[in-house]
């Protein structure tokens, strides 16, 4: 019998296995280490089974190619590494990611997807705001995680960096300046999420798979929740995903491909204008948003990691996916508000860091077929079925309005090369593979 075979049995997986990708940092601060590693091997041991079983389903010679490479570069890349034990451990977590992702990407519909996301999305955003309210009503001071966390305080520091702290206890703050951070510990990681469940729950809606005053009633959390996490970098993803939804919706109204086409450049080009806009505007875009342009420090931390950089620019130092803060060249050198950082803030960089141009290379044409093939899936026009043209399903607007999400968020923050983020790329990439998986009316 198939591991996932009854219909509850899949529900369960798909249901822990995002509970540990997207939720990991609450796990971690909760449990703990040894707990959410063990889950987490168990559901690589359980996504292993799953492939081997399916192997008549796939093949890698299926996969998408630059995904192939990519893997097979970050892989290779322990022969020089600069730290060997590191990417042997990197290269342990990010395999863990990447097979976890396949055994859902073969496994399940996109609908299935669909509702598993939103599902766990719905868990997280509640507990996270369920969280904020117990510390501010009951607690009503800031908390550390429940068990022990890496090494990362700076020696000498005068407090416990704010950094550190699982919930800052500023929910009542949030109309002045504060940001909550939910079960997750992190503003813009819970920012994120937030955001891909106005997504999932607008989905939802448009496919009718949920009652509209359910979809309402989590819409208006998620946004809740947005505004809370005051994350400036998650509000120019929104914007960026609202734009591209008005976009495809417009361009799916056109009648004939010829228009469908002309559109659809016409697009393209407002959104390179507009991207080209906002960036010679960042100044006063994120001054309105209440941060600095160096995106609160982060410049000082791009200016560190392209010096690291260009010290080995073809190939990189070796790959480790977030960064381990005992090993050089990392331990103490990033530090911001007192604590050693775990990543570049910044994908494109991370990935030259620790793979050379060659990886950037290798990893952007990664990236830009996924978000092509999911830009085709949401224009092209259904198969004719035998009683007319089938209509457009909202379902099919979901990979490209993740893939916009991922790509924005790839600037200000290193997510795409680890956990949840890595799972959603290679679960697009993936599926959009393959279009005979792809669930084309809802």
């Amino acid at each position: 019998m198939r591991l996932i075979e009854h219909p509850r049995a899949r529900a369960w997986f798909l249901t822990l296995s995002l509970l540990i990708l997207f939720g990991g940092d609450a796990w971690r601060y909760s449990v703990g280490w040894v707990v959410w590693g063990a889950a987490a091997a168990g559901i690589v041991v359980t996504s292993v089974v799953i492939l081997v079983q399916a192997r008549h389903r796939w093949s890698i010679g299926g996969l998408p190619y630059p995904f192939v490479v990519f893997m097979a570069l970050a892989t290779v890349s322990l022969a020089w590494s600069q730290y060997p034990a590191a990417t042997a451990l990197g290269l342990a977590t990010t395999w863990m990611t990447v097979l976890g992702a396949l055994a859902l990407a073969i496994s399940f519909s996109w609908q299935e997807l669909l509702d598993g996301l939103a599902r766990v999305l719905r868990i997280l955003i509640a507990l996270s705001l369920l969280f904020e309210l117990i510390i501010a009503t009951i607690v009503r001071g800031p908390i550390l995680p429940w068990t022990a966390q890496p090494a990362v305080a700076v020696p000498g520091y005068d407090s416990i960096p704010k950094m550190l702290y699982w919930s800052r206890n500023e929910l009542f703050e949030t109309f002045d300046s504060g940001r909550i951070q939910g079960i997750v510990g992190n503003a813009n990681h819970l920012g994120f999420l937030a955001l891909l469940g106005v997504i999932a729950f607008s989905i939802q809606w448009a496919t009718g798979s949920v009652s509209k005053r359910w979809s309402i009633t989590w819409i208006a959390l998620a946004a809740l929740t947005l505004f809370f996490t005051r994350s400036a970098t998650v509000t120019v993803a929104l914007a960026a995903v609202t734009l591209t939804a008005l976009g495809l919706l417009i361009i799916r109204r056109r009648r004939t491909e010829r228009a469908r086409h002309r559109t659809a450049v016409g697009f393209v080009a407002l959104a390179v204008a507009a991207a080209a806009t906002a960036f010679a505007l960042r100044d006063t875009i994120f001054g309105l948003l209440g941060k600095s342009s160096d995106l609160t420090g982060r410049a000082e931390i791009w200016q560190t990691v392209i010096g690291l950089a260009q010290q080995r620019p073809a190939f990189g130092w070796g790959w480790i996916s977030f960064w381990m803060p005992w090993v050089e060249p990392f331990k103490d050198r990033v530090i911001r508000n007192g604590v050693v950082q775990l990543q570049a803030h910044d994908t494109w960089l991370d990935v030259w860091l620790q793979l050379g141009i060659v990886g950037v290379v290798v990893f952007a044409v990664f990236v830009a077929s996924t978000l092509v093939r999911a830009w085709f899936t949401a224009i092209d026009p259904p198969q004719k079925a035998a009683a007319g043209v089938e209509p457009y399903s909202p379902l099919s607007l979901l990979p490209i309005l993740v893939m916009v999400a991922l790509v924005v968020q790839s600037i200000p923050e290193s997510r795409l090369i680890g956990e949840y983020a890595l799972a959603l790329l290679v679960i697009i990439a993936v599926k959009t593979k393959r279009p005979d998986w792809m669930v084309r009316s809802s």
